[in-house]
């Protein structure tokens, strides 16, 4: 991951919005980069793409735009911060959709959401945009549940460096986590959960302990979990009290209700912490290749 010059808030009314953009500014401030404050009205846009009357369909997305970017105004105006700051709306849905579109037109590095929608947040689970952004947006997508950290945060990369992932993954799981830690001056631990030792376990530990090594990572924090990895890293991780959590977003089913690993959706609902979710080099997001 290159350092980030611009930073993409997306900004919803239930989501503590002033929280959230004190959580993206500590973020960009250490990086001199800019944010941008997107909110998109897509219960609005449901309604009126639901609708017999067609009549004024386009005046009332016209004014629902002015609108919140008068709200957005209002909390650019607000934050008080020494960050560039500029603001955007749509009137689209679903809003996962215009999020993406955004980040096609605007490039920025970093995405920065809260997590879930209010009633989802209150149990701690991501709500369905959350799921798709993890499987569509082409950039780095931070959700976070906008809780304080410690001044100092303790920040785990989960790094898979089985076949199963993409080679380019582990690799930028790393640089992001690297990154993340060094402009926040984190404690960074690296984790890797092994479920078969198997014949190949020998190479994937050297693997790991040849990319902690080039980053920069001691080894008294890399730490190699034997077992099903659904239990042993939900477990450790969850005792450990970490602030964010960095990992691969990817996915290996091309249907299905929850468009990630079973691995990344079982860490996502059970702990309580922010998550940066990282995507191959290689990745082209469908909505990319479907965009007109």
């Amino acid at each position: 991951m290159k350092t980030p010059k611009s930073i993409l808030v997306v900004v919803e009314r239930t989501a503590e919005p002033s929280a959230l953009i004190r959580r993206a500014i500590r973020l960009a401030e250490p990086f001199g980069a800019r944010l941008e404050l997107f909110l998109c009205d897509s219960e609005q846009a449901y309604v009126l793409g639901h609708s017999y009357d067609r009549h004024g369909i386009l005046a009332a997305r016209n004014a629902s735009v002015s609108e919140s970017r008068r709200y957005l105004s209002g909390l650019r105006d607000s934050a008080g911060a020494g960050v560039e700051m500029s603001i955007d709306a749509e009137c689209e849905s679903p809003l996962y959709e215009s999020v993406v579109r955004k980040v096609l037109r605007s490039a920025p590095d970093i995405v920065v959401k809260a997590m879930g929608a209010a009633t989802a947040r209150a149990s701690g689970a991501p709500d369905p945009n959350d799921w798709q952004l993890m499987r569509t947006c082409p950039v780095t997508l931070t959700l976070t549940r906008v809780r304080s950290w410690r001044d100092a945060p303790r920040l785990a990369a989960a790094i898979d460096v089985s076949d199963a992932e993409p080679e380019d993954l582990a690799s930028s799981v790393m640089e992001t986590s690297v990154l993340l830690a060094g402009c926040s001056r984190g404690e960074l631990h690296v984790v890797y959960g092994e479920k078969d030792p198997g014949a190949d376990s020998r190479s994937r530990r050297d693997k790991l302990h040849r990319l902690c090594g080039e980053a920069g990572v001691a080894q008294d924090r890399t730490h190699v979990l034997s077992g099903e990895p659904e239990r042993t890293l939900p477990a450790f991780l969850r005792e450990q009290g970490f602030d964010a959590l960095v990992l691969g977003a990817l996915s290996h089913r091309s249907t299905g209700t929850t468009p990630v690993g079973t691995l990344t959706s079982t860490l996502l609902e059970t702990l309580d912490c922010d998550f940066v979710l990282v995507k191959p080099v290689s990745y082209r997001s469908p909505i990319a290749s479907a965009k007109t």
